[in-house]
């Protein structure tokens, strides 16, 4: 029986598992993901927990045909690293992925893609109509898409193609995000930056609030928890609404999507207020046809079985390789 790894790299945590032909799941580990010293420490540890799904799956970690990997950026591809990642130390400049993973694997399949590339992927795989045109967002501690145009899923001459989340949304730039630059829909509307926004508008539209602003533990998931008691959170999150669907409708008018799928935390646990405020009002946006938006059905799994499926596929999603 021929084996597959799938690998997801995220700033919180990095999840492998180990698969069929048939993507059924004979495998899978779970370790936080190391906050540096240096970027070798988070190689070692995507290392460490395939290994661990592998002796799950009792599965030779030599004997696996293909991997996929979803990451965070940005990338050298011909490297087969991530380059300069945002929201670590300085001294977590570069993340060799491909290389020690191919060699722990004993193959050349390894594909490596961007986490929300590897989102739409995923989507692909396992939706019933597996359409050539779609898009997959995620919503969560950053934001991001990925693009499957013709049928291809798109990746970029250096695999960063799709990093919506760092398009501007407010040309005044109120906001910082964790990139550098100003303005960007993840400055507003990510998880990591919900309750830096919330500051922001506490201090400036002098709004009343029983949030916990000033507390270093105040989250995204207190803005939402009090949307309809409190005004700041209800300002917030009509603030974060427009953002998101500014956000939304230039993907549409960029890539023309017949669905666009929604993940993340942020998504997953504000549905209501996240995807259903999207699809209501999209169509008052959108120049073109207007897409199917709905949240996905493979929950905070997307990613980590879009890079199982990127393994069985080639890297496109695409069920008719199997």
């Amino acid at each position: 029986m021929a084996s597959y790894v799938g690998v997801d790299l995220g700033a919180t945590n990095v999840r492998a598992v180990v698969g069929d032909e048939e993507a059924r799941i004979l495998g899978k580990a779970r370790r936080s993901t190391p906050n540096g010293p240096t970027g070798i420490a988070i190689t070692e540890a995507v290392l460490d927990v395939v290994r661990d799904a592998c002796e799950e799956a009792a599965v030779d970690p030599e004997t696996v045909v293909a991997a996929g990997v979803a990451s965070f950026g940005p990338f050298d591809l011909a490297d087969g690293a991530v380059d300069n990642p945002a929201n670590f130390p300085d001294t977590v400049d570069r993340i060799p992925l491909t290389g020690p993973l191919g060699k722990l694997l004993g193959t050349d399949e390894i594909h490596l893609h961007n986490d929300t590339a590897a989102g739409v992927i995923g989507e692909r795989f396992h939706s019933e109509r597996n359409p050539d045109d779609m898009v997959y967002l995620t919503v969560s501690s950053g934001i991001g898409t990925g693009v499957c145009v013709d049928g291809h899923v798109l990746s970029g001459w250096d695999g960063n193609a799709g990093e919506f989340g760092h398009v501007v949304v407010d040309p005044d730039g109120a906001m910082t995000c964790g990139c550098g630059r100003d303005g960007h829909w993840e400055a507003y509307c990510s998880g990591e930056n919900v309750p830096k926004y919330a500051r922001h508008l506490h201090e400036t539209a002098d709004v009343a609030t029983d949030l916990p602003v000033d507390s270093a533990e105040f989250g995204a998931a207190d803005v939402f928890t009090a949307h309809g008691e409190d005004p700041l959170a209800d300002l917030v999150v009509e603030r974060i609404q427009q953002w998101n669907l500014i956000g939304v409708t230039n993907i549409v008018h960029a890539y023309a999507p017949l669905v666009i799928f929604v993940g993340g935390a942020v998504a997953l646990k504000n549905p209501e207020l996240v995807v259903d405020h999207v699809r209501e009002h999209l169509e008052s946006q959108v120049f073109t046809n207007v897409p199917d938006v709905r949240l996905t059905e493979l929950g905070d799994d997307v990613v980590v079985k879009g890079a199982l499926a990127s393994a069985l596929t080639g890297g496109t999603g695409d069920r008719s390789r199997l």
